[in-house]
């Protein structure tokens, strides 16, 4: 196969999978919500009651308004939290910056005309403090603010004394250097019946459409795991078409957007229940119902689990589960990503700028791929030498196909050509890019990493185009460094011609890295091709 060809196939599977990526983006439905991006009204009014789900189902409809809010903040974020049912209402992200010249941090949870996005969490079951009928716990603080400052852990208690005259304690754990809170509800049972209590944690968020194009493909919506599915995405049109409801011992629920999620991590030793739904106000809600648990009257008992909220790091969600890390999908090329991530991550440890592991990466898997490269150039060298006798093969032959076939497969086997050894290569290579593609894309690292120069951002594309311009260029002297074969259809000239035009225009809105990457390279391979184009000329098969 011809290398023009062969080039021409790359463009081709590249437009191929990005096409397809998008259509799995919009081939479902549209969510079922309403047309403003902000929470309805009448849903806000509602009372705090209805936030909770009952033991059989979960009927989540409304959202906190309570005012007076606990302010806790650590190293890495500041945290809101209602004493109306002690939930966590907003979060600012300290180490992440809203844009990169500015210092207001970025705001994953919040309560806004335009966005609602809560963590909730409760006691449910026969005596639960948290109900349906008479709403949720109203907790009492020592104080308004806390600060970790130099400490390594940070305590936030808040307790409620019941009709019955047990005192509940939610506690709240925060960690130097962490994003992960610990949730646990402290219960002594100082009445005289066995009290019996679940809990429940759940992550509503405002019904909105991914804001992803072909270019920059991500997922804004809620992901589960459990026993027998480590990771599955519940997109907000999954939810309205269908409630989750799924037994499993241990398991995860988040809601997930591009760098960041929030998650809620229940026991793994526990038998929960995850669930989903879709209130009439146009709010999405995941979440899990835990172990039921009986506390004996004068015994202590301790239920807890763990919330994450920040970016999507994996070492730190591994830490907390084993599957949790998956939400940083990287497709059905993970196994491929995962050894990437680690050799960039690698990389920038020692060069300290996420750029120059990009350049330090592509010449890894440009110089791991040169014997395929090589040998394509081969193969391609060898074909193009066997033109004039496939010329003279058609010409005798003229429409008789079976006996050119056989003719052809003949020569190949005397002059021990392989017809494809031009075009394996590349295949081979597609899925090494696909998954380093993947890696760049969602990879939080590079979120406002600068490079160089006038690359400031590595995330997003190039403000003056000057990389897609320059990688253009190199895809134009690869072309012309492969001249066209005499064989070649006329319409396979014309759209070889037009492929680098058609690949700038593409790449203009690609993120810096990604096209950091090509750049490079195609400049290591126009090295390559020297090379072995000179290696070919001695053995007079160029």
């Amino acid at each position: 196969m011809e290398s023009q060809r062969n080039i021409l196939l790359i463009g081709l599977l590249f437009v191929s999978f990005l096409l397809w990526q998008q259509w799995q983006a919009d081939k479902a439905p549209q969510p079922v919500a309403q047309t403003q991006s902000s929470v309805a009204p009448s849903t806000v009014a509602d009372a705090h009651s209805s936030d909770v789900p009952d033991a059989d189902s979960a009927l989540p409809e409304t959202v906190t308004a309570s005012k007076e809010l606990i302010t806790v903040t650590t190293d890495q974020f500041v945290l809101k939290i209602d004493p109306v049912g002690g939930d966590i209402v907003h979060s600012a992200l300290l180490s992440h910056k809203l844009e990169q010249d500015g210092d207001d941090p970025f705001v994953l949870l919040e309560q806004t005309n335009d966005i609602y996005y809560i963590a909730q969490s409760g006691l449910i079951g026969r005596d639960g403090i948290d109900s349906s009928t008479t709403g949720r716990a109203h907790f009492d603080s020592a104080s308004r603010e806390y600060d970790l400052a130099g400490q390594d852990t940070l305590e936030v208690p808040l307790t409620y004394l019941a009709a019955n005259g047990v005192t509940y304690t939610k506690l709240f754990t925060f960690y130097r250097g962490k994003h992960n809170v610990d949730v646990d509800y402290q219960i002594n049972n100082t009445s005289d019946a066995q009290l019996q209590v679940q809990m429940y944690g759940q992550i509503k968020h405002s019904i909105k459409k991914s804001e992803s194009s072909m270019m920059m493909p991500t997922y804004r919506g809620a992901a589960f795991s459990t026993a027998d599915t480590r990771y599955e995405k519940y997109s907000f049109d999954d939810m309205a078409d269908k409630n989750l409801n799924k037994s499993t011992l241990g398991g995860w629920v988040a809601m997930l957007q591009h760098y960041f999620v929030s998650a809620w991590v229940p026991p793994e030793n526990d038998k929960n229940i995850i669930f989903s739904s879709v209130s009439a106000g146009g709010l999405a809600n995941i979440g899990f119902r835990g172990a039921l648990y009986d506390i004996a009257p004068g015994t202590e008992q301790s239920i807890k689990a763990q919330f994450y909220v920040g970016p999507k790091d994996q070492e730190a969600l591994s830490a907390l589960s084993e599957s949790l890390n998956l939400v940083v999908d990287y497709g059905f090329l993970w196994w491929l990503a995962i050894p990437i991530h680690w050799l960039l991550m690698f990389y920038q440890s020692f060069v300290g700028n996420w750029g120059v592991a990009i350049i330090l990466i592509t010449l890894t898997v440009r110089g791991m791929l040169y014997p395929l490269t090589k040998a394509q150039y081969t193969s391609m060298a060898k074909m193009r030498n066997l033109q004039p006798k496939l010329a003279d093969m058609k010409e005798r032959f003229g429409d008789d196909r079976q006996k050119m076939g056989q003719a052809m497969m003949e020569l190949y086997k005397k002059e021990k050509v392989n017809p494809m050894g031009g075009c394996l290569p590349i295949l081979l290579q597609m899925p090494i890019f696909i998954a380093l593609y993947w890696v760049l894309l969602e990879s939080y690292e590079l979120r406002h990493a600068p490079f160089m120069l006038w690359i400031t951002d590595l995330s997003v594309q190039d403000p003056y185009y000057v990389m897609p311009i320059l990688m253009g260029v190199s895809m134009f002297i690869m072309q012309k460094m492969q001249p066209m074969a005499p064989t070649m259809d006329p319409m396979q000239v014309k759209m070889m011609q037009w492929m680098p035009v058609i690949f700038t225009v593409f790449f203009l809105w690609f993120p810096a890295g990604l096209v950091l990457y090509w750049l490079v390279g195609n400049l290591v391979a126009i090295t390559q091709q020297k090379i072995i184009y000179a290696g070919l000329e001695k053995k007079g098969l160029k």
